[in-house]
């Protein structure tokens, strides 16, 4: 196996990395890393190990046992690495949640290993600023000429339906998307998505005409914020990991008497970002990532020959139009159905229900990615899975294209603790060395499984008790998996179990989330808890019921 030769500068504590003393200065961008755990020692892991690790968890990719194509599971078949708790478009949610709080520029290569040195340049709040940007002030382009609504793009994207056109392109000069966050057109889903809120505001816009562009956007921020809260979290970390940390929820009082319980994540004046979240706990969106998709009822043509693709796309691929590539201006005819990611009223997630039309679920929650995160697109030759190389470093240096690698790299870099530390430092007792499993959570993982999977134990002696928190992470959420499964009677009965955050992955992301937004003197929930989105169920008991992604995607008018 090769060695990695990964350097990083010798740069004292406090120095600005290089670039940040050329950044503008925002209001709107700003903030720091830091550490929710300040106390633990980092897991040091050599590069050589962490490359052993990536390898095992990426998937290789499959073959008909026939033909020796490569292959996926047909859209008539249910695909045992499927969740059926969570569908696809909250790995998209997640994505773009994260662009809005989080945005750190720097190459994993030049990390320097205290976070306080790192700035991030997105505020540590929910408050859409990858949406808005800077403003119709100082960003005017982004904006319609009054100032009060954003620019799309002119340019229908349809599903194959002349009848039917399902979204707006972005705007784009020369390809690229003219939007508050690039990252936000890096795949072809988050593209939409991010148009899908742009049509949100709009809409707001329409509904309320006497209303300041201001007004507009404090509405729109607030119900993204409830989406976050009580859509996205409960899928992610379970509803009643939520209503630990949120105890008003049951009591019935008034939040600022029966406060939020962040047992780990506390700030001095304002909330910041820690690396254990943003580097470790909120990766877990990675292993969610399907290998295909089906954007809508058209069938796509494919150049290259995969056997039951059945006319989807995958995530990446070499050939840029096999794949949902970002940062281009796609094919007019991939524009998404977005109840084929989402669940809406009539329309629900169900292994029950197979074929074109159905609600594609997330991969779950597991050790293990699809075998395109092993060539990212942006860190390889175009058409090729090499990686790019970086030109002006002495020696030459390769950049990395395998995503496990990237997020194992970055943790080690920036000195994350153990998994097994963090867990004792919660009050949990680490997941034993067995029971660290590196695979997919699924029947032929188990034990006695055809592909049964190994202990991170056996990769190198490194990881004996002593886990990347990243990984750890992942493994726990399956090791939760395996244990309610363990007494099921039949396969697809496991199979077809939803699977979550476990206890140390799902408290530090909730915490941090739900922290972000107490600690936000401009969000509802610190300044008016009472809020109710005015879309919705209107018969709705619970919070968690009573206004979902599936109602804001019912909610914008179609485009005619």
């Amino acid at each position: 196996m090769a060695t990695l030769n990964l350097q990083r500068p010798n740069t004292g504590h406090g120095a600005p990395l290089r670039g940040l003393d050329s950044t503008v200065n925002s209001t709107l961008f700003q903030g720091r890393f830091g550490r929710i755990f300040r106390n633990l020692p980092p897991a040091v892991f050599k590069d050589d190990d962490l490359l052993k690790l990536a390898t095992a968890m990426t998937a290789e990719q499959e073959k008909d046992p026939v033909t020796h194509l490569p292959a996926v599971t047909e859209e008539a078949q249910n695909d045992d690495e499927e969740n059926f708790g969570i569908p696809a478009g909250y790995t998209y949610f997640g994505q773009f949640i994260d662009h809005d709080i989080t945005f750190d520029p720097m190459s994993i290569q030049i990390k320097q290993t205290d976070p306080d040195g790192l700035v991030d340049f997105r505020t540590p709040a929910l408050d859409l600023d990858n949406l808005y940007g800077r403003g119709p002030s100082d960003q005017p382009y982004l904006y319609e000429p009054d100032g009060r609504k954003f620019l799309l793009s002119d340019r229908f994207l349809t599903g194959g339906d002349p009848e039917r056109n399902l979204t707006r392109d972005l705007p784009r000069f020369h390809q690229r998307a003219l939007i508050g966050d690039k990252r936000n057109d890096e795949n072809v889903i988050v593209s939409q998505l991010q148009g899908l809120f742009l049509r949100f505001h709009n809409h707001l816009a329409d509904l309320h005409p006497t209303h300041l562009f201001e007004q507009i956007q404090k509405s729109v921020q607030w119900h993204y914020q409830w989406l976050v809260l009580f859509d996205f979290l409960p899928r992610i970390v379970g509803r009643s990991m939520v209503e630990a940390i949120l105890p008003h929820l049951k009591s019935g009082k008034p939040i600022h008497e029966d406060k939020p319980k962040l047992n780990f994540f506390h700030w001095k004046e304002k909330p910041f970002m820690p690396v254990e979240f943003s580097v470790a706990a909120y990766r877990f969106g990675h292993s969610m990532v399907r290998p295909v998709y089906r954007l809508s009822a058209k069938n796509l043509p494919s150049q290259t020959i995969i056997q039951g693709l059945d006319h989807r796309k995958m995530v990446f691929a070499p050939v840029e139009n096999d794949g949902l590539n970002g940062f281009r201006e796609f094919p007019s005819d991939w524009g998404i159905d977005w109840n084929l990611f989402f669940e809406t009223a009539n329309h629900k997630l169900s292994p029950d229900t197979k074929g074109p039309t159905r609600v594609q679920p997330a991969y779950k929650i597991d050790s293990s990615l699809v075998s395109p995160l092993g060539a990212l697109p942006e860190f390889s030759i175009k058409g090729t899975s090499t990686p790019v190389d970086v030109p002006g470093s002495v020696p030459a240096r390769k950049e990395i294209n395998m995503l496990a690698l990237r997020n194992l790299i970055r943790g080690s870099r920036l000195g994350l603790p153990s998994g097994q530390d963090v867990a004792r430092q919660m009050g949990y007792t680490p997941i034993s060395d067995v029971d660290l499993l590196v695979g997919k959570a699924n029947t032929d993982g188990l034990p006695k499984g055809k592909d049964q999977n190994s202990s991170i134990a056996n990769i190198a002696p490194a990881f004996v008790g002593k886990a990347p928190l990243w990984f750890y992470i992942l493994a726990e959420a399956q090791h939760e998996w395996v244990k309610a499964v363990k007494n099921l009677p039949t396969d697809d009965a496991k199979n077809n179990t939803p699977i979550h955050l476990g206890p140390v992955g799902g408290r530090i992301v909730a915490e941090v989330l739900i922290g972000l937004m107490w600690g936000d003197g401009d969000s509802f929930l610190s300044s008016n808890a009472t809020f109710v989105p005015e879309f919705g169920n209107p018969k709705a008991v619970s919070v968690f019921d009573k206004f979902t992604m599936g109602d804001l995607i019912s909610l914008i008018p179609p485009i005619k």
